[in-house]
């Protein structure tokens, strides 16, 4: 939680207050947010000019630059960690640099118009948690294919059938063919429905019996039933089990774990 000492706020400051409490905000590596109408100019491997408008301007105690247009979640103007600054006021313009060394290049931001100046003294000591994507499941499962069941064998990923292409396609401990869909969040009908094509496909070339198993972390309502109906099968498969695998396999190569053989 934000204390007195965290937070300083700001509605339309002049340039020249707004100049006076971001300098000291800079010496002081503190966070800076700003509100207001600007327009910038990028100097550097390239060269950009930004027209004015409204935006939101960040700048990290680390050094780092964003600008923010109104909408999309990338910046349209950013410098990383690291950068040097320096402000200025030249006729109730509030200008301020970022500026790189290495490679050398630099990002001039000017306000004629601030609506809303933060000051910031944050703390995150949290730790991050990466939850897996559907790729990142389809690894862990070829490089530890006993999570999905004892005596799997991954065949190959990405197959090309006709309705798309299979997560993963290998054998069980019995020989039989195994079609795998993948679901990193809830799996529907759509997901149920997608893997039957994906199996009928298969049944068509191998002429055998083969075997489906969707893995989502969990299921919708009433898709068991739609499974069982269309007799297919359903692993549950957390996403964090899956980083912890790929943690563990840095060095191992998908290709280790394929057969190379049986391949249809």
């Amino acid at each position: 939680m934000l204390n007195r000492n965290s937070l300083v706020a700001i509605k339309n400051p002049t340039i020249k207050e707004a100049a006076e409490v971001i300098k000291g905000a800079l010496s002081k590596r503190k966070g800076i947010v700003l509100i207001g109408n600007c327009w910038v100019d990028y100097q550097g491997r390239a060269s950009s000019k930004l027209d004015p408008g409204e935006r939101i301007v960040i700048i990290k105690k680390d050094g780092s630059v964003l600008v923010h247009r109104p909408t999309g979640y990338e910046p349209v103007n950013w410098q990383p960690p690291g950068s040097l600054f320096k402000t200025s006021v030249i006729e109730e313009i509030l200008g301020i640099r970022s500026i790189r060394r290495k490679p050398s290049e630099s990002v001039q931001i000017f306000f004629d118009h601030i609506y809303l100046l933060s000051i910031l003294n944050l703390i995150d000591q949290g730790e991050f948690f990466l939850h897996a994507s559907e790729a990142e499941m389809q690894k862990a499962i070829l490089l530890k294919p006993s999570i999905i069941e004892h005596g799997f064998k991954p065949i190959t990923y990405e197959k090309k059938v006709e309705p798309g292409f299979v997560d993963v396609y290998g054998t069980d401990k019995n020989g039989k063919f195994v079609v795998i869909e993948i679901k990193r969040k809830t799996a529907g009908r759509e997901a149920a429905l997608q893997l039957a094509k994906y199996v009928k496909a298969i049944k068509v070339i191998v002429n055998r019996e083969v075997r489906g198993i969707l893995v989502a972390p969990r299921m919708a309502k009433g898709v068991q039933k739609l499974l069982t109906t269309l007799k297919l099968e359903y692993k549950s498969l957390d996403p964090r089990q899956c980083v912890e695998i790929l943690d563990k396999s840095t060095t191992k190569k998908i290709s280790d774990f394929l057969q190379l053989d049986n391949k249809i």
